[in-house]
């Protein structure tokens, strides 16, 4: 379970993330959902404990163990996976250079590249591509792809649908449907409302730094007033 307890992160003197805290439990989808600017990024950088925001106060811990202070590989180490926004991918290297950089192609155990391939069937026909010849698609693709091969067993989601086609929001679904399938827990951070209700489990809203609101994923999707309340859809 990953636990995250008044959290409190900067941006040199900005307060950013202002006394947030939410739970994923195992095998759970869920949802992180804001307006622009509101602390989502921040917050799960902040888990992920990278150099920035600096964690000023509060807690997080991975099934018991504190994260506070690690770095963010000793933090992958512990099959914690980021999906970052705006996908990260190396330009020159091809699909299956991505992946292989993480675990290497003889490997047997875990996510493989022939397993990864399986889920990803483009990736498959385009594994020797470079980053810069893919789609968007098929970069977020790569971009989960590329997480999975630490074999995780959370998986962190920044906007993984940001700028992507309506068939291939659809397609994501799907992939982070069947993940949970698989056993994994996911923390998905999105301003796609409808894409994130479609597959959480239980959803936190946040604004201005805030935890403002959970509910589960239902109950949200059945409550209009909700949503125009918390995030301004209507």
């Amino acid at each position: 379970m990953l636990e995250v307890r008044d959290l409190h992160s900067f941006y040199g003197e900005a307060h950013v993330v202002q006394g947030a805290s939410l739970t994923v439990r195992d095998r759970e989808v869920v949802a992180l959902l804001g307006r622009n600017g509101m602390g989502k990024t921040s917050l799960i950088r902040s888990v992920m404990g990278l150099s920035a925001p600096q964690v000023r106060g509060g807690s997080v811990a991975w099934k018991g163990e504190a994260l506070t202070g690690l770095k963010s590989h000793e933090i992958a180490r512990r099959k914690i996976a980021l999906v970052p926004q705006g996908r990260r991918l190396f330009p020159s290297l091809t699909v299956v250079e991505h992946l292989t950089m993480i675990k290497s192609a003889r490997a047997t155990d875990g996510w493989t590249v022939d397993r990864v391939m399986d889920l990803f069937p483009r990736l498959a026909e385009r594994r020797h591509h470079r980053g810069n010849q893919l789609s968007g698609g098929e970069r977020q693709m790569l971009a989960v792809a590329r997480a999975l091969m630490i074999d995780p067993e959370l998986i962190l989601m920044d906007e993984p649908s940001e700028g992507l086609a309506p068939v291939m929001v659809q397609h994501l679904e799907s992939i982070i449907v069947q993940l949970k399938k698989e056993g994994l827990a996911i923390l998905l951070v999105e301003q796609n409302l409808y894409s994130a209700l479609a597959v959480a489990d239980r959803v936190y809203v946040i604004e201005t730094g805030k935890i403002v609101h959970e509910a589960e994923a239902s109950a949200l999707a059945d409550d209009p007033q909700s949503l125009v309340r918390f995030l301004g859809v209507h």
